[in-house]
């Protein structure tokens, strides 16, 4: 049955199914191409009569995953110009001064690939469940997150800001309460979010958030940013300045942008590429001093965001997601592992000792994954609740544990396996033939009740009590068979670690 609602923009036409409506390829901010290209986003166009929301929009120009990895998650369709627009899912269309809690989704895809259409964020399953779920492409790569010659900046996040001003402008048509906005999102959105908790132009645009394999480290000082910058128009035969990189084809951008993350993946030295040394994540948010004041992790230890409910965790296994696949674990050597840890700043040999206390039969590339997850992303999320801690903000930690079967196993609980757990969509290639319902309706109940109310467990008695993360260091383990709150997992590890992350 199609339903309509009325936006600031215009009417939009969307389609209810089983209970829940859906409005698909809303735009919340003009195409960002032509004489918009490289500039902060604008307002979209209003249109008259009733314009479709019926097919999700155009996403984000990127280059895409490689087959190996596009196997496991998926690629993003019908890449185009109009790439800023939303999705929305809605129990109750059309209900001004709606009440439900609000839940905005910000997709991964390491600030280069994703978009909020992807299958597994379908919200359908999330808004019959009592919330209103939406999902939005921001711009990726060159596009999104160069620091330009002219100083702007962090265009992506600002396409994120414009997204939620259209959620705080429009939700309440769709039955949502504007003013109890939950934001979550999974590792470069995770990041996103992070970022959007350091930024004063995003107060007052969320009162809740989820960080899902992503925390406050991740972004680029002022002069790694005009590196990035510098190199990339290099390699797209282009010269560095805003107008340059704004009349280059998108591809051959995106082409550079490839060429670069593959020097980065080689690097060695975190003096010349920061937090993207080591690995093919070209392009972070920026610290310009403007749109981002600071680097979000220490911007939130002096006290930014303090209001803002936190519910943050990491995956058991997240790095090997990023290595088997690729065949990359069968070729790290001991050598290799011992240069990796000296560089990181821990002493090899006591580092290694620490990791093979509970992975005695482990070859070097476990080993190697296992301190990769600790440094991208498990101690970042700790690092976070011990800053909001200190402020008296309760943060809520999780760990998700449930082992992937694909690839015969070998992934383990790795990157992005708890999504589709958290969406309640369970038919994705990480997730098997069987993955078990009862850790959705865990997961699901656990988020959505955050949405509401700042409180993930017991959710509904599906749970036990979850404390805030404090002196105790409590996470709550899901994905074995039963949730447990554990203190201090990992201790000796996360030890290693103190002073150095």
């Amino acid at each position: 049955m199609d339903v309509t609602v009325l936006s600031t923009a215009g009417t939009l036409r969307g389609r209810e199914r089983d209970g829940v409506a859906s409005f698909l390829g809303v735009p919340y901010a003009a195409p960002p191409f032509g004489p918009r290209r490289m500039r902060p986003p604008q307002p979209p166009e209003p249109w008259t009569g009733v314009r479709d929301a019926l097919a999700p929009g155009e996403t984000a120009p990127q280059a895409g995953y490689l087959p190996a990895m596009s196997a496991l998650l998926g690629q993003a369709a019908n890449p185009g110009e109009d790439c800023l627009n939303l999705n929305v899912w809605t129990p109750a269309p059309g209900r001004t001064g709606g009440r439900l809690p609000v839940m905005v989704w910000i997709h991964g895809g390491a600030f280069r690939n994703g978009a909020g259409s992807l299958p597994v964020y379908d919200g359908a399953r999330l808004a019959s469940d009592g919330v209103v779920c939406v999902t939005l492409n921001y711009r990726l790569g060159a596009e999104g997150f160069l620091l330009l010659p002219d100083g702007t900046a962090n265009l992506g996040l600002l396409d994120q800001v414009a997204a939620l001003e259209w959620v705080r402008d429009n939700i309440a048509a769709f039955g949502g309460d504007p003013d109890n906005v939950t934001l979550f999102g999974e590792s470069a959105g995770a990041m996103s979010i992070t970022a959007l908790m350091a930024m004063p132009r995003a107060n007052g645009l969320f009162r809740r958030a989820v960080t899902q394999s992503g925390a406050g480290h991740h972004s680029h000082p002022e002069d790694v940013a005009r590196r990035v910058t510098e190199r990339l128009a290099a390699l797209a035969g282009v010269e560095p300045t805003t107008e340059a990189l704004a009349a280059a084809p998108p591809e051959r951008l995106i082409a550079a942008d490839t060429a670069l993350g593959q020097e980065m993946a080689a690097a060695t030295d975190p003096a010349l590429w920061g937090e993207s040394t080591g690995g093919g994540t070209t392009v972070l948010p920026v610290v310009d001093g403007d749109v981002l004041p600071g680097r979000p992790v220490d911007a939130i230890a002096a006290g930014a965001s303090r209001g803002v409910d936190l519910l943050t965790g990491t995956n058991t296994d997240e790095f090997r997601l990023f290595l088997v696949p690729l065949g990359i674990s069968a070729f790290i050597t001991e050598n290799f592992l011992n240069g990796f840890l000296s560089a990181f700043g821990l002493d090899p040999a006591h580092a290694l000792a620490a990791y093979r206390a509970t992975r005695p039969d482990a070859a070097p590339g476990d080993l190697f994954s296992a301190v990769l997850s600790d440094h991208a992303y498990r101690l970042p999320a700790i690092r976070l609740a011990e800053a909001r801690a200190a402020h008296g903000a309760d943060t809520h930690v999780y760990e998700f544990a449930w082992p992937s079967p694909a690839l015969d196993g070998a992934l383990g609980s790795c990157h992005t396996t708890e999504i589709g757990f958290v969406f309640g969509n369970l038919s994705t290639p990480l997730l098997g033939e069987d993955p078990p319902r009862e850790l959705s309706d865990q997961m699901r109940a656990a988020w959505t009740a955050f949405a509401r109310d700042g409180r993930p467990g017991p959710a509904g008695g599906l749970l036990p009590d979850w404390p805030a993360y404090g002196d105790r260091r409590s996470v709550m383990r899901l994905g074995d068979r039963v949730p447990v709150v554990r203190e201090d997992p990992a201790s000796r590890e996360r030890l290693l670690w103190e002073g150095v992350r």
